[in-house]
């Protein structure tokens, strides 16, 4: 089997999932190396994975390397990107795709300029839940679709994080934390934003931590940790979406998409898997539906296994006589337009009410 090689920068919290996942779920896969700034966090992983520790520029520069997986913090995200799309690799960077868009736009410009894939987490949307909920949209089961509700309820990452200090930082809060995973969910289901209203509100200063080994910390809170927001989708459906750190506890659903003929109840779209449930007319509440398609379990990296897929089918197409046509070829569907749709989202989210104005959201997928 042809395998697309890997090399990881960033050795934090996520990393676990994904070298499991590229090591034990994904053959076509292939671990080349592994970069962190903290060189004994790299060791470790390394020894735990049977990898190689490089620097960043020797990882960027590794002849073996055709896909750079950047899991740094946010506020490295765009630097990262960039240095390993001038290196020449492909680039799939964890949420969000940068901390502004127009960081975002340089990034997917430069991978256009330079002929190379750019994407990003979240891949949940490609997990069995979320497609079999896209397909019982397409297949006509609710409708047409009137609008949506999601929310994200928590209070905070502080007491279980080893290292929560960043998510009240720039590039992080609820919305650019998790509302990736749930925006993502809607636009795949229900198609482009094209505008929206947004308010946002900070609880609280400062955040104590309660989690090893920085238990008793107070660190400061740099930006808004209650966000609501109105979304105007192109094809005219209403939807709103709530995320928050600073709610203790909640019975709302995580994501629920209404239509014409019934009621979608999405699965946590931090999740692959179910419950997928439907409520039509005839149904006496809400009916579980089995899942339709493959990958139910946490299959983190299944974006950039797509990725690479991609790429060998391109090698394939490429090769002499192979027969194989632009149909046959498989679609990178966690891609640098969607992770930049969702990114000016966001923003526009945090800029709405900032300005007490509409935000019209330009980009599409």
């Amino acid at each position: 089997m042809k395998q697309v090689g890997i090399g990881v920068i960033g050795c934090g919290n996520i990393s676990d999932i994904y070298f499991t996942n590229i090591k034990t779920k994904f053959p076509q896969l292939k671990l080349i190396g592994l970069a962190d700034l903290d060189e004994a966090k790299a060791k470790v992983q390394a020894d735990k994975y049977e990898s190689i520790v490089y620097t960043t520029e020797e990882l960027l520069q590794h002849p073996e390397v055709d896909i750079i997986l950047n899991i740094t913090t946010p506020g490295s995200h765009r630097k990262v990107c960039e240095m390993a799309l001038l290196a020449g690799k492909h680039v799939y960077v964890e949420k969000p795709l940068s901390l502004n868009s127009e960081d975002g736009k340089f990034l997917i410009d430069l991978a256009e300029k330079k002929g190379l894939l750019i994407g990003g987490a979240p891949d949940t949307f490609l997990g069995a839940g979320i497609k079999t909920c896209k397909k019982l949209i397409e297949d006509g089961w609710i409708g047409d679709i009137i609008g949506a509700n999601a929310f994200m309820l928590c209070h905070g990452h502080e007491s279980w994080h080893p290292a929560p200090e960043f998510y009240y930082k720039a590039g992080g809060g609820p919305m650019f934390d998790m509302g990736p995973y749930y925006l993502t969910a809607l636009v795949y289901l229900m198609g482009p934003v094209a505008e929206l209203a947004g308010m946002t509100k900070k609880s609280f200063d400062k955040r104590l931590i309660t989690s090893q080994p920085l238990n008793g910390t107070l660190i400061d809170v740099d930006v808004p940790t209650h966000l609501t927001a109105l979304l105007n989708f192109e094809n005219g459906a209403c939807g709103q979406i709530t995320t928050s750190f600073d709610v203790w506890a909640s019975e709302v659903p995580r994501i629920e998409i209404y239509g014409t003929k019934g009621t979608l109840s999405v699965p946590d779209p931090n999740t692959f898997g179910g419950p997928v449930r439907l409520k039509t007319e005839g149904y006496d509440g809400f009916k579980e539906i089995p899942l339709a398609f493959g990958y139910s379990d946490n299959s983190r990296g299944l974006g950039i296994n797509q990725m690479a897929q991609v790429l060998l089918d391109k090698e394939e197409k490429n090769s002499q006589d192979n027969g194989m046509e632009d149909k046959d070829l498989i679609i990178f569907e966690a891609n640098g337009k969607l992770t930049y749709h969702v990114l000016e989202i966001m923003e526009g989210i945090h800029k709405s009410f900032d300005t007490r104005t509409f935000i019209e959201i330009k980009s599409r997928i």
